[in-house]
Order: structure tokens, then C-alpha cells, then sequence
């Protein structure tokens, strides 16, 4: 699907990912309407897309609540009168700890915020999508969704339930005008563990390997030329990219090289 004059919600559109997603379909001609928990965020982004010829709502909503989300529908199509996709990308991480060490508010927390918000996004939106000449549905998973990360079991746990919840949905709707892409981002750089409560510098111990960091405007790009690709599955990072053939490849011995990588992580 082309986004020039489509219109889209984007989730997390505030900051990060999300709002170099807002702006690049902006810059496409894409009519879009932002949504994050953070109005401060919003209104930061809002201040750099002044300069956009296309227009822009935003609403401050949390995707976990799902009486918000049915809401966010009526505000979204009183917006612009239709809807064309949603893209799917709010998504917290947790802390740098083991299962065992970690709490349940936090595990639920993770968890509603990255698939259960995803779920409520696509049960209310996709009902009007199906009446559209042709639609888009874009869920963010991540690396961590088909590769154990120690020390974000939780947060992979959410991520692979994205990935199976999005292929699932491909295939359901197959035969109609909805297209379904997930995305697999590898390590961008986002302030997602700020966003997510966390301290900054065990994402900056995080980022001090080897691995190569890509910039949230190259990963909202691919993103995009995937929705104009129609793409089953989009890889966004060379790290992504080789760690999931190595893990297809041989699962064991890819687990076993990430598990090492984060043991600095881990407080034991």
C-alpha cells in the first residue's frame, strides 16, 4: 500500500521509532494521527513537524486501557472520516534483570503494554480497515522475539507473542484488502529505556559492544518501504538481519552467543 494520501495511526508516535515514523510518512504525503501516553513527547514532536505540508492529529491515550482505545476510533475517524493502517509500536523493555527478580506488576505491565495494547489496537481498528479499498496493519515485534535475550525474558516473551499474533493475522486476512507486515528492529537508537522507567546507563552498557547501532530515521524507513512493499516480515539492522539466520541456523549456539553478550548485564 502506497501511504501518499493514506492515513495512519502510528502508537509510541512521540518520540524515538515512533516519531521518525510520524515524520517520514508525513514527508510521504501520508495523513497521520499520533498516539502516546506522553503528551509532553507529542507535543515535542508536533514542534518538528510544523514544517510538514500534510496533516497531523494527535491524541494522548494508554493503549492498555481498551475503553480509551475503542474512544481513540471515534477520535481518530472524526480526524479525517476514514482510516488506512495502524502501525503497532509503543513497547516498553524491562529491567536488566533474571526472572526470578523480577516482579509481577512489572511482568504485567511489559506485557500489556506491548502485546495486549497491540491486540486492542488491531480488535478496534480492524473492523473499519475491512471496509477500506485497501488497508495496512504493521505490529512492531523485535529481535528479542525469535531470539532469547537473558535479562529481557519478559520483554521477549511480549515480542515473540507479537510475532505469532502478526503472523496469525496474515494469514487470516489473506484473502482480503488488509495487508499484515511484522517487523523484527534489531538495536536502534530510541530512548526506549528511559520510556520504559528504566536508569540510562545500563542502556548505555548495552550499547558499547560491537554491534553497529541504527538510526530511528533508517528503521522508520525500512518500516515504511515494507508497507509499500507489502512485506510478510521486515528486518530492520544488519544484527537483526544475521541473527536470524544464525538462530534458524543453529538455535542453540545463537542462543548461547547472546546470553553471553549480556552477562555483564545481569547482577548475577
Amino acid at each position: 500500500m502506497k501511504v501518499h494520501n493514506k492515513v495512519l495511526v502510528v502508537t509510541g508516535g512521540g518520540s524515538g521509532m515512533g516519531r521518525e515514523l510520524v515524520l517520514h510518512l508525513l514527508s510521504k504525503g501520508a495523513k497521520v494521527i499520533a498516539i502516546d501516553i506522553n503528551e509532553k513527547a507529542l507535543q515535542e514532536m508536533v514542534v518538528k513537524a510544523m514544517d510538514a505540508k500534510s496533516p497531523l492529529c494527535t491524541f494522548v491515550v494508554d493503549i492498555t486501557n481498551k475503553a480509551a482505545v475503542e474512544k481513540l476510533l471515534h477520535d481518530a475517524l472524526a480526524c479525517f472520516g476514514y482510516l488506512d493502517g495502524i502501525i503497532n509500536n509503543a513497547g516498553i523493555i524491562q529491567p536488566f534483570v533474571k526472572v526470578a527478580d523480577l516482579g509481577y506488576e512489572t511482568i504485567e505491565r511489559v506485557m500489556n503494554v506491548n502485546f495486549y495494547g497491540t491486540v486492542y489496537m488491531v480488535k478496534t481498528f480492524l473492523p473499519h480497515l475491512l471496509t477500506r479499498p485497501e488497508a495496512h496493519i504493521v505490529n512492531i515485534s523485535s529481535m528479542g522475539g525469535f531470539l532469547p535475550v537473558p535479562g529481557q525474558t519478559i520483554y521477549g516473551a511480549s515480542k515473540a507473542a507479537v510475532k505469532l499474533f502478526t503472523e496469525g493475522l496474515h494469514s487470516e486476512l489473506a484473502n482480503t484488502n488488509v495487508k499484515v507486515t511484522v517487523v523484527f528492529p534489531g538495536a536502534i537508537n530510541t530512548n526506549i529505556t528511559k520510556n520504559s522507567g528504566l536508569d540510562t546507563p545500563r542502556q548505555a552498557s548495552a550499547e558499547n559492544g560491537s554491534v553497529k547501532i541504527l538510526s530511528p530515521v533508517k528503521a522508520a524507513q525500512k518500516i515504511i518501504e515494507g508497507i509499500e512493499n507489502n512485506l510478510y516480515r521486515v528486518l530492520v539492522g544488519n544484527d537483526a538481519k544475521m541473527m536470524d539466520i544464525f538462530y534458524r541456523f543453529n538455535p542453540g549456539s545463537a542462543a548461547k552467543m547472546i546470553a553471553g553478550k549480556m552477562k555483564g548485564l545481569l547482577s548475577n
